[in-house]
C-alpha cells in the first residue's frame, strides 16, 4: 500500500454499514463513506474491522461518515457519574475502547471516523489531534464561522461552547474514533450529562450560531478540508 499516494474525494453513501465491502479500491489512497442514519454498535463493529484491515495494508484510509441514533459513549477510564439520572430514555448507553469521558451522538450531528494509518503522515497522537481540529476549523471558516482551539482541552469551540467532540484510539498507530460536530442537534440531550467531563463551559451548534445548512453539505466541506490538509501531510512525510 505504500506505492499507493492518489488522494480521491468521491463519497460514496450507502444504505448498510456492511455494503461498504463492495466498494474498496485498492489503487486508492483514501476513500470517504456516508452511512446515513445509523445505530452506534454495528458502526463500531465496522470500524473495528476496517481498522483491522488497514493494520495489515489490505485496505487504504478510510473516512466514514453517519449520523448515530440517539447514544451516549463513555471512554474506557470514563466517571460514569458524568451521565446523570435525568438522561432521555430513548438513548442508548455504551461503553467503548477510545478515550476521554462521555460523550453524546444523534441526529443532527456529522460524527467522523477517520481509519488512517499514520506511518503515512506523521506518528504523533498530538499531531494527529492537532489535524483532525484543522480540519473542523477550515470547514467551519467556510461557514464564515471562527472555530478555535481551547487550551488544555480537545475538541473545537467557539468562544466558550464547544462545538465539536473528539476521542480517538490508536493502536499500531492506525486510527479509529474521531470527532462529532453540532450541525442541528436536539441539544437537550446534552442537558443530561457533563460533555467530556467538562463543567464550566457549554454546548453550542450551527443552528444555534444562526447557520441553517445541511449535514451533506458541511460533510462535503469536511471532505475537501480532508484532501487538503492530508494533501500537505503527505508531502510532509
Amino acid at each position: 500500500m505504500d506505492s499507493i499516494n492518489t488522494l480521491s474525494s468521491s463519497l460514496i453513501s450507502l444504505e448498510f454499514p456492511s455494503e461498504i465491502w463492495e466498494h474498496m479500491d485498492p489503487m486508492k489512497k483514501i476513500q470517504y463513506f456516508n452511512l446515513g442514519r445509523q445505530p452506534y454498535e454495528p458502526v463500531w463493529d465496522l470500524q473495528k474491522e476496517l481498522h483491522k484491515q488497514r493494520v495489515s495494508s489490505d485496505i487504504g484510509d478510510i473516512v466514514l461518515f453517519v449520523e448515530h441514533e440517539h447514544v451516549y459513549t463513555f471512554g474506557k477510564n470514563a466517571n460514569l457519574n458524568f451521565l446523570l439520572d435525568s438522561k432521555p430514555d430513548d438513548a442508548d448507553v455504551i461503553q467503548i475502547d477510545r478515550g476521554g469521558q462521555v460523550t453524546y451522538h444523534g441526529p443532527g450531528q456529522l460524527v467522523c471516523y477517520p481509519i488512517l494509518d499514520l506511518h503515512d503522515y506523521k506518528m504523533s497522537v498530538s499531531w494527529y489531534m492537532r489535524f483532525l481540529e484543522d480540519i473542523v476549523i477550515n470547514s467551519m471558516k467556510l461557514n464564515e464561522i471562527k472555530g478555535q482551539r481551547k487550551e488544555g482541552l480537545t475538541g473545537v469551540w467557539v468562544e466558550d461552547e464547544k462545538i465539536c467532540a473528539m476521542g480517538v484510539r490508536l493502536s499500531r498507530w492506525v486510527t479509529m474514533h474521531g470527532f462529532a460536530f453540532n450541525v442541528n442537534p436536539n441539544l437537550r440531550y446534552f442537558d443530561s450529562m457533563i460533555p467530556c467531563g467538562i463543567f464550566e463551559y457549554g454546548i453550542t451548534s450551527f443552528k444555534e450560531l444562526g447557520i441553517h445548512t445541511e449535514i451533506e453539505v458541511f460533510m462535503e466541506q469536511v471532505i475537501d478540508s480532508f484532501d487538503c490538509f492530508l494533501k500537505g501531510a503527505l508531502s510532509e512525510a
